[in-house]
């Protein structure tokens, strides 16, 4: 059976077991007296919306019904979700309504996405969508367009996108609304989110945890959130969980979410009802703002939020084919499939239609009728389609010079330390600019530095309560990408540093907002936002003693799979790199930037200037390691990522006392996309650029912190590839020691010495004749360590001393130490 069988239209909850003094919790209010001709505008409006909305799906001629409908009028293909619709309607013209009222900064945050034939409805009554597309304007022509052209080539998508005024949310995946929402007032103390969330994506976790976001807003410096959950009871094919909780579970949840609640549900007075709800929720949010702004705040403000219920498909045909409509699950889409083959569907079709009363909402000339327009601000940037923090808005960062946190080449240093001081200066000078949202602790991520002048923003901690922190700690990584989402798409620039193997937990929330940003490019009315930066570390290289579990390099193929306008990947070898690195990815704009560094020390081996330069190429040969400065090698030996190539180095080295005949050429990738074929990333390497770093026809071994397919995808394309061969992350781990990883994974200097041996012995004699020798000389130093590493649980390791070329061959690893 496809859906549920039910016996009624809007079913009631069930009662619950909680005692009915919970409901004192819930906020009780005297309706406002409306003015008649307030209330008239808001209903006239409604109805010209929810009239657009309903042809938007059906209609591609007579799209004011001047005529009876036939089966020509009707589209071909019948997309789009009418469920939703006539409440996010509600609530656009009541939004209006108090924008008006007030002068409010407010924007819009749709978490039914599929809901777009609501907000286009609305944005064309509104006169945004002609703003921004001309053959939208408010006339016949613009509205023949826009309800003949939806979900169809020539017009808008069935969900709200990118392309749609007002929006800074793609709509496609459900889950991410209110985090964004929240993202977009921090820092905008005048700026209040409407955000809707529907009661299908409320049983989503982000948007469970996503409610606890006010604990991370200080309404002293950001702006706030009226969140409204949309009750019509019903997703695809059943009842959702809020459709069946009753207002004593529903209060009593989101009471302890840490919100007051109000219930809006008087289908008879329902504009007064709603317009006395939000009178009442901006009144809240200003109190608790006022005292916060003058240094009184309150400790756990119980801030405002709207329960909404309106039966599913609100205002279509209550049965069809003796099936019910309104107030089911039937109405999610389209509810009346048949309307282009059945004449009896054909008749409700226009009925409903003409309920809606056409003739008097527009005029001749297709433009709406003076009272639809009368609760619109007349200011055209406090309409929710034209607010430019939505689509114009983007604050200039102030980049500390990076070489100012350089490190003496030579040295033994993480890349985060440094990184964190850099950071530290970067939040002293952006206090209202840029934020770092982090799930884990930034301390184990060495990172700490960036405490030195700021603290967390964790308001319902005493110790952290209204003192400006700048750094968001929640170990919800969906939460704190939605923040970071909404913190960008409105001009600001986050940092988002974590746990590499914990970033795949996003991945499907950054390929959705990728997608957001490759639709924003195509519209010329857009401006580029900073890019969304993720700094990745505590890596499986160094997460031997947190296991299996937390060894996992995959979001590096989540970044490499989108469109290569957006996708940077970044894995810099020392200190020195990671910082120029991150300095770059502050500078960009409209990128996806994922840096990859170790949090533990590391041989420093360039100095400011060399790592610039270096960076800036994206790849280059190390001369200080190499045979005779690179020249007319036998071999390439490449590494990319911070322990890989130092395996790489050490590799070299050991070869230079094992087979000093062998001649290899020692290469660091710092920037992955160098290496896509045919000019397919900008910044790819052309084929005469390739072969001058790894040359046309050597055999050419690549050290790989990721997936070696990553690496096989981004290749092909390029001639000559069978010399190429590749080890990286092979999936083998456990609680073991760092350089167990690295025999585990093939990617040891033992290793990369042996593929450099087999690979140089195709050309050069005189080590084909030492080749099996020095191949079973290798095998032998892998087994001996791995049995000291089981005898002893520690590793041993050597480190490269501070000297280049001239010391690199007087190696010795009797100078070892444990890890």
């Amino acid at each position: 059976m496809p859906g549920e069988v039910i016996d009624r239209a809007n079913p009631p909850p069930s009662d619950s077991q909680l005692p009915d003094s919970v409901l004192e919790l819930s906020v009780k209010l005297e309706y406002l007296n409306l003015h008649h001709a307030d209330l008239d505008s808001l209903w006239h409006f409604r109805m010209a919306a929810n009239y657009i909305a309903a042809a938007m799906i059906f209609l591609k001629d007579n799209i004011l019904l001047e005529r009876d409908l036939t089966f020509d009028d009707i589209k071909p293909r019948l997309l789009g979700h009418w469920g939703t619709c006539p409440g996010l309607i509600l609530v656009y013209a009541h939004l209006n309504f108090l924008i008006q009222k007030h002068d409010l900064d407010m924007i819009f945050v749709v978490g039914p996405g599929h809901g777009a034939p609501a907000i286009l409805a609305t944005l064309w009554l509104e006169g945004s969508l002609g703003k921004f597309y001309p053959k939208y304007a408010s006339n016949r022509e613009g509205l023949q367009a826009l309800i003949s052209g939806f979900s169809t080539p020539a017009g808008f998508p069935s969900h709200i996108s990118a392309q749609v005024p007002g929006s800074i949310h793609e709509g496609g995946e459900l889950g991410y609304a209110l985090s964004v929402a929240f993202g977009a007032v921090m820092d905008k103390p005048d700026l209040v989110v409407c955000c809707v969330v529907g009661d299908g994506e409320s049983e989503t976790g982000p948007t469970a945890t996503a409610w606890h976001a006010y604990k991370y807003i200080d309404p002293k410096e950001s702006g706030a959130v009226i969140p409204i959950l949309h009750v019509n009871g019903f997703k695809i094919s059943e009842r959702t969980i809020p459709g069946v909780m009753d207002e004593k579970e529903l209060v009593s949840l989101y009471s302890g979410y840490g919100y007051c609640v109000r219930f809006v549900g008087d289908m008879k007075s329902i504009d007064t009802d709603m317009a006395t709800s939000l009178e009442w929720a901006l009144r809240t949010i200003r109190k608790i703002q006022k005292a916060a702004r003058s240094g009184k705040p309150i400790m756990k403000p119980r801030w405002p939020m709207i329960i909404l219920r309106t039966p599913k498909g609100w205002g279509c045909p209550q049965k069809v084919d003796n099936e019910f409509m309104e107030g089911s699950f039937n109405s999610h889409q389209v509810p009346l499939l048949k309307a282009k083959t059945d004449p009896g569907q054909l008749k409700q079709l226009q009925d409903w239609l003409h309920s809606y009363g056409p003739a008097k909402l527009f005029r001749a000339n297709g433009s709406p009728c003076d009272e639809a327009l009368q609760i619109i601000p007349c200011n055209d940037m406090k309409k929710l389609g034209q607010n430019p923090i939505t689509y114009n808005h983007t604050e200039t960062l102030a980049i500390p010079k990076w070489q100012d946190y350089s490190v003496p080449s030579g040295n033994l240093t993480g890349c985060m330390q440094p990184a964190g001081q850099f950071l530290d200066r970067l939040l002293i000078d952006n206090p209202s600019s840029a934020r770092i949202f982090s799930p884990d602790e930034l301390v184990s991520n060495k990172l700490d530095a960036v405490f030195l002048h700021t603290g967390r923003n964790f308001q319902w901690d005493i110790y952290s309560n209204n003192s400006g922190g700048r750094v968001i700690e929640m170990l919800s990584e969906h939460t704190l990408q939605g923040f970071l989402q909404g913190y960008t798409i409105t001009g600001r620039t986050g940092l988002f540093p974590t746990y590499e193997a914990f970033l795949g937990i996003i991945s499907t929330m950054v390929v959705q907002f990728s997608k957001f940003g490759k639709q924003a490019s195509e519209v010329n009315w857009r401006k580029p936002v900073p890019s969304v930066n993720y700094l990745e570390t505590a890596t499986w290289t160094r997460q031997e003693h947190n296991g299996f579990s937390h060894q996992n390099p995959g979001f590096i193929g989540t970044v490499l799979n989108l469109k290569a306008a957006a996708a940077r990947v970044y894995l810099p070898p020392d200190a020195n790199t990671f910082l120029s690195t991150l300095a770059h990815c502050f500078h960009s704009k409209g990128y996806v930037n994922l840096i990859v560094g170790s949090k533990l020390p590391l041989q420093v081996y360039l100095n400011a200037d060399e790592a610039e330069r270096h960076c800036r190429a994206g790849a280059s040969v190390w001369k200080f390691a190499s045979t005779d400065e690179g020249l007319d090698p036998d071999v390439v030996i490449v590494g990319i990522g911070a322990e890989i190539m130092f395996e790489v180095v050490c590799a070299a080295a050991l070869l230079a006392k094992m087979a000093p005949k062998l001649r290899v050429r020692v290469v660091n990738v710092t920037d992955l996309m160098i290496l896509e074929s045919g000019g397919a990333h900008p910044h790819s390497l052309t084929d005469e650029g390739f072969e001058a770093i790894f040359t046309a026809d050597r055999p050419v071994h690549i050290n790989y912190h990721g997936y070696p397919h990553d690496l096989r995808g981004l290749l092909f394309g390029r001639p000559n590839m069978s010399r190429v061969t590749i080890e990286g992350y092979a999936e083998e781990g456990s609680t073991t020691t760092p350089f167990d990883m690295m025999l585990r994974n093939r990617v040891s200097r033992y290793h990369v010495a042996e593929h450099a041996v087999r690979g140089g012995s195709l050309r050069n004699e005189k080590v084909r004749v030492m080749s099996n020798d020095l191949v079973s000389e290798l095998r032998e130093k892998i087994r001996e360590v791995k049995e000291f590493i089981f005898a002893n649980s520690k590793g041993k390791l050597f480190h490269l001393p501070p000297q280049k070329q001239s010391q690199l061959a007087s190696f010795d690893d009797a100078n070892s130490s444990s890890s």
